[in-house]
């Protein structure tokens, strides 16, 4: 008789639905947007684990694909009044992030009854440009160090159910909000808890994209051990201090510490590494940075084209997963492209990644590979589109092409042609005939 795997810690006819919240260890089943209830959650428990005396404060406004979190949260309302945690939603976006900053003044309150408030911004893409003002000025003026604000932009990259399509990143960047970008549901929890840490560390309002196919999938989550953050030990903080003050008044100063603020993210992101090798050559001729949605997206067409990690391995394929797609936390990621023949960069959406790459190139010219495409290709003609979205077909073709270019012999680029003949063919098949 085969061998069964062994059972899992909590079997499956003692689950309950309220385990999705209450449970600490083992397996639960998560939808993205229970997934952003139980962040919150999370990083209470957290907090008391490390003898701090934290509430919690959620505001926003509800539009798709954001559309249901303000009612699981008030299905969640036990859960959060057992953990101190206040949800309030708001007329509109930008009063939500002008309470939002206001939990962030309660650490410099005299008559204070806890030691930080951490925040909770959310909102649709259309929400982020018409509170601009208001979540530019909460990022400028900062967070308190026990306490920080996660943005979670709602975000529409294929126009699914807005009145046209969004990407909230370039807005983030232009306040300068460092933007996590997570694949899935799971990751929803690790990158959650690390922009909470992130933000209390560098004194930033953090961005997170919770697209349309993410925040609305679903599926069961392997709960991992709560993080521990590394505090870096190569930063030193300015005089001045990195987070909110008051009072605080106008001034250049504000910018001169966004500066500070913006290289403490980095030196947090180089202590606490987000970005990561996905699969390793030891010779590695091509590269592919991926991120986000496109990560999975190029898994799924390198699956279609029969590349495993081991036939990865044997050609000389190496993937870079980025997880905080700004700032971009050079030193890891130039490691990863210098000296490849080629790096591949999948982004949806505009390139945020790679035009950081090519910036970096500039102040590194001795950690750059041969050639770098994204967008375009080497002649400047259209490569990854910028516009729609990703797929794993669309992926498939473009992976094909460039690995052949790079290192003929591989036969991929027929492979890739197979199957767009053979999805063709599915779609022109006639209506059922009697």
């Amino acid at each position: 008789m085969a061998s069964r795997a062994p059972l899992p810690r909590y079997p499956l006819d003692n689950y309950e639905l309220d385990d999705r919240y209450r449970r600490e260890s083992g397996r639960v089943f998560l939808t993205g947007t229970q997934a952003l209830v139980r962040i919150p959650l999370m990083q209470r428990t957290l907090d008391k684990a490390q003898g701090l005396n934290t509430a919690g404060f959620i505001s926003g406004y509800r539009g798709s694909p954001l559309g249901s979190y303000d009612m699981e949260l008030w299905r969640a309302q036990q859960h959060l009044k057992e953990n101190n945690i206040d949800f309030l939603p708001a007329v509109n976006e930008d009063l939500a992030a002008t309470a939002i900053l206001g939990t962030q003044q309660v650490e410099a309150e005299p008559g204070k009854t806890v030691d930080g408030v951490f925040g909770i911004w959310y909102g649709k893409g259309p929400g982020i440009d018409r509170s601009g003002d208001a979540l530019k000025h909460g990022n400028a003026y900062g967070s308190s160090p026990h306490g920080g604000v996660l943005v979670v932009a709602g975000d529409d990259h294929g126009c699914v159910s807005s009145s046209m399509p969004h990407q909230s990143d370039v807005a983030f960047m232009s306040w300068l909000m460092p933007i996590l970008n997570p694949a899935n549901v799971a990751e929803y929890l690790e990158y959650g808890l690390y922009g909470i840490a992130l933000s209390r560390y560098s004194g930033m309002w953090v961005g997170f994209k919770a697209i349309s196919e993410t925040v609305e999938s679903a599926m069961s989550v392997e709960l991992p051990p709560y993080p521990e953050f590394i505090t870096p030990d190569d930063f030193i903080i300015p005089e001045t201090g990195l987070h909110i003050r008051w009072p605080d008044f106008p001034g250049p100063q504000i910018e001169e510490r966004l500066e500070h603020k913006k290289a403490a993210t980095l030196a947090f992101a180089e202590a606490n590494p987000l970005d990561h090798k996905i699969w390793e050559s030891p010779a590695a001729r091509y590269g592919i940075v991926t991120t986000g949605k496109g990560h999975l997206d190029l898994m799924e067409a390198l699956r279609m084209l029969d590349i495993d990690r081991s036939e990865a391995r044997r050609i000389g394929l190496e993937i870079y997963k980025v997880g905080m797609v700004w700032p971009l936390a050079h030193d890891s990621a130039l490691d990863f492209v210098k000296d490849k023949r080629e790096v591949l960069v999948v982004e949806e959406k505009r390139g945020i990644i790679e035009s950081q790459f090519k910036e970096y190139f500039y102040d590194y010219p001795g950690r750059k590979p041969h050639s770098m495409v994204g967008k375009e290709d080497e002649n400047g003609k259209r490569l990854v589109p910028w516009t729609g979205e990703l797929s794993p077909l669309m992926l498939a073709g473009i992976v094909a092409r460039r690995l052949d270019h790079a290192m003929p012999g591989l036969g991929l680029t027929a492979r890739a042609e197979s199957l767009l003949n053979r999805q063709q063919n599915v779609i022109r098949i006639p209506g059922a005939r009697r």
